[in-house]
């Protein structure tokens, strides 16, 4: 066992993820993240989709909108096309995520979404792809090589994909106005619950 060949690849991850981030900013297109900040902010519900990686991503997404009041439920792919899409009704919002878009369980959802008048956004790194070409807008999650040294592990992608939701987050806060008081309120559990409902903060 080659001790600083182990070290050596536990700091290249880090490296590795640490410039995909900030070069997965510099290629954000404004004024998609800004459409997609806005029909988040109108929908009612929203819902969140993909497979492996990606859909633990999403499970993560559905959870950050539901602390800051925005409805939303992580939809599996295959509950999707057994009736789970009735949630949805026309004016909410589908986010399908898939870094190559073409994830053959999230076509049907697409299809279902575009039926129901549901606004799609896709969160992929493949502009020419079935969920880029066909969404309401697109996300682009552009990737250099995962942190394995076989470049084939969902590591560096599913950093780049949470860092966005992160940011939709963030950006959703501040569009919708939502406060920290309302944090409080439904989430009184734990640390955070205890320090959020302290008695100076109320």
């Amino acid at each position: 066992m080659d001790l600083s060949k182990i070290w050596q690849a536990a700091e290249n991850t880090y490296q590795i993820e640490t410039d995909a981030i900030l070069q997965a900013f510099d290629g954000i297109d404004r004024a998609s993240f800004l459409r997609a900040v806005e029909l988040l902010a109108q929908a009612e519900r929203i819902a969140a989709s993909g497979c492996g990686h990606s859909g633990i991503a999403c499970r993560h997404f559905a959870h950050l909108m539901c602390c800051i009041e925005r409805p939303a439920r992580f939809i599996s792919p295959a509950e999707a096309v057994h009736g789970a899409t009735g949630y949805l009704q026309q004016g909410d919002v589908m986010l399908l995520a898939s870094r190559g878009g073409k994830t053959s369980e999230l076509l049907p959802i697409l299809s279902i979404c575009k039926q129901k008048g549901v606004s799609v956004i896709s969160a992929t790194e493949n502009l020419d792809s079935p969920l880029a070409r066909e969404a309401d807008v697109v996300l682009q999650t552009p990737i250099t090589r995962e942190a394995d040294r076989y470049n084939s592990q969902g590591t560096t992608s599913f950093s780049v994909l949470n860092v966005l939701f992160d940011a939709l987050q963030s950006a959703l806060i501040e569009a919708t106005g939502f406060r920290n008081e309302q944090f409080a309120v439904i989430h009184p559990g734990g640390a955070v619950g205890e320090r959020l409902n302290a008695a100076p903060n109320r």
